[in-house]
């Protein structure tokens, strides 16, 4: 998608600085082709989205979510994400902060037990 003004790229580059402690270990994990060797980049603008982290080549989104998504409405607002994605052929794979901070070596078999399925 276009981004005439650069506000998406703009705004891409904020949510890069500004991550999560739980999104800076697991990106610590996947940055790099640490994660099974695929590359996978982080804060990726998709339409009117933007994604935690995606792997371009196997179309497939992790989502790291805070208590924030516990809400009806964020509830709300993240199923119309994620049907969004999906149309656009991408599979989303969504998992909490804490999770991520509590159990981390559980969570990257996970990711790629999906990501393999994925393909």
């Amino acid at each position: 998608m276009r981004d005439p003004d650069g506000s998406r790229l703009k705004r891409a580059r904020e949510l890069r600085t500004n991550f999560t402690l739980a999104e800076a270990r697991l990106w610590e994990q996947l940055r790099a082709k640490r994660f099974n060797g695929i590359k996978i980049v982080r804060q990726q603008p998709i339409g009117p989205y933007f994604a935690d982290f995606m792997c371009r080549s196997h179309k497939f989104i992790i989502e790291v979510d805070g208590a924030t998504h516990s809400t009806k409405e964020e509830l709300r607002h993240d199923q119309r994400r994620t049907s969004y994605l999906a149309e656009h052929g991408y599979k989303v794979f969504r998992i909490s902060n804490d999770e991520v901070l509590n159990a981390l070596d559980q969570v990257l078999t996970l990711i790629s037990e999906a990501m393999a399925h994925r393909d």
